[in-house]
């Protein structure tokens, strides 16, 4: 065996930088890390047990993702919602989802099929005992099942580069009222048209299925910016210091 030969099969080793960021990217998603929230290095440092040096390439490695926002001079943020920024990603997430269900309603073989229905058990599971942690997992996986059966490397590699930010916004969408339930009636159609092959329609279900998500979350924020102002506005003023001649104490 020559060296060259041996090099190939050496397995690399996860980086603790990548480690931290695989942690960090699950804290943020799932709203541990809250958006705008300060991450502290030295805070950071000793609850990942990990030193400065692989944390900072581990925040870099999520500000390329959208996760984490830099700041010069100032310890990072978690990179907040922002309404005009998900219009677009979630616009461009359901229209590679939509094409990637109209390839997949046409080249799934019988495997894919019974893998899909398998994870739809295992989302109406979790569903009906409330885990919703559990849920959002398999979720996960449902959508880029989907998106692999289409059999496009350019398809998933450009779902890939979304999928962290587009996560953190489902996970957000899902914990509002109401929207928990509508995703699994949404996912058990996604199914039935792909098993029909009517790609066409497996498409439009996915892209609507998407852009729901998108408009959930834009819905709640605004929701909550109004609130937000309405408390500012309630607030009761300080009151106003008087603005008389200081005095000076005299000793007697």
């Amino acid at each position: 065996m020559t060296a060259l030969q041996r090099r190939r099969l050496r397995v690399p080793r996860v980086g603790l930088h990548e480690q931290a960021a695989t942690r960090l990217r699950t804290m943020i998603v799932r709203g541990e890390l809250a958006p705008g929230q300060s991450l502290g290095e030295a805070d950071l440092s000793d609850a990942l047990g990990v030193s400065r040096t692989p944390l900072r390439e581990a925040l870099k490695q999520l500000a390329s993702e959208g996760l984490v926002e830099l700041r010069l001079n100032h310890s990072a943020v978690v990179a907040p919602f922002r309404r005009a920024e998900l219009a677009e990603l979630f616009e461009a997430v359901s229209g590679i989802e939509r094409c990637a269900a109209e390839l997949a309603a046409l080249r799934m073989e019988p495997d894919d099929f019974e893998r899909l229905a398998a994870l739809q058990d295992k989302i109406e599971w979790h569903h009906g005992r409330g885990e919703l942690r559990d849920y959002f997992q398999v979720n996960q996986q449902i959508h880029s099942a989907i998106v692999g059966f289409a059999r496009n490397a350019v398809l998933k590699a450009t779902h890939e580069a979304l999928l962290a930010r587009a996560e953190r916004a489902r996970f957000f969408a899902l914990s509002v009222l109401g929207r928990w339930d509508e995703s699994v009636e949404e996912h058990q159609e996604i199914l039935s048209a792909l098993k029909a092959r009517d790609a066409a329609r497996a498409g439009q279900i996915l892209a609507h299925h998407v852009r729901r998500t998108g408009e959930i979350v834009a819905e709640t924020l605004d929701a909550k910016a109004m609130n937000d102002k309405a408390d500012d506005a309630a607030a009761p003023e300080a009151p106003a210091r008087p603005r008389g001649r200081k005095t000076r104490d005299v000793a007697p």
